[in-house]
């Protein structure tokens, strides 16, 4: 089985409740650490304007690439439901290795700014899947933008849509995600039917 995450770029608002909850149930302090953010996407030219959201954290693909460059075998993936975890004390710190950030397309290692930081991730909140529960990000979302659980029931539910804009589906490492992709068009009848959007 393996574990990832549905991200509904039609509802989500860039509100940044995901970010803030997860720093707070992981005790994450302020700072450049996010295992979670939000990417805003922007696209065409006024008046066809297209501006999107997106919600990203660890993907925990089925092949990560991070786990490929680890020199300690720092981070694994766990077999039961394929949660990329790590270990920070097997991990090296920033300062003498970082391949790990290097490797990721997705950026999701994270280092703070300390001296020689241990990397860390979103781990799918796996203190919260051994209770019958949810990341804490969905649960936060304000606009239900986010879902996670079994990628093959995510799909079935969902959909399998692989890429949305701001986000590019690698083959190689087969992140764990499905979209729901938010579209222009409401915007482009609007604008072309002369409707007040104010």
């Amino acid at each position: 089985m393996q574990i990832g995450f549905y991200i509904d770029q039609s509802r989500c608002t860039g509100c940044c409740t995901c970010t803030i909850a997860c720093k707070d149930w992981h005790n994450i302090p302020a700072g450049p650490v996010n295992w979670r953010w939000a990417v805003t996407v922007e696209k065409g030219k006024y008046p066809r304007v297209f501006v999107a959201y997106l919600s990203l954290s660890c993907l925990h693909c089925a092949e990560p690439a991070c786990i490929a460059v680890c020199p300690t075998d720092a981070i694994t993936k766990r077999q039961k439901d394929g949660i990329v975890v790590v270990n920070q004390e097997a991990c090296l710190g920033k300062e003498p290795c970082g391949l790990c950030k290097e490797a990721c397309p997705y950026g999701a290692p994270q280092f703070s700014a300390e001296g020689n930081a241990k990397m860390q991730m979103c781990d799918l909140c796996v203190d919260r899947w051994e209770k019958g529960k949810k990341p804490i990000c969905v649960e936060a979302c304000p606009m239900q933008a986010l879902d996670a659980g079994p990628i093959d029931k995510l799909k079935a539910k969902y959909g399998a849509l692989k890429e949305v804009d701001g986000f590019i589906y690698f083959e190689k490492n087969r992140p764990s995600v499905v979209f729901k992709a938010r579209k222009p068009e409401l915007l482009r009848v609007l604008v072309n039917s002369n409707v007040s959007l104010l």
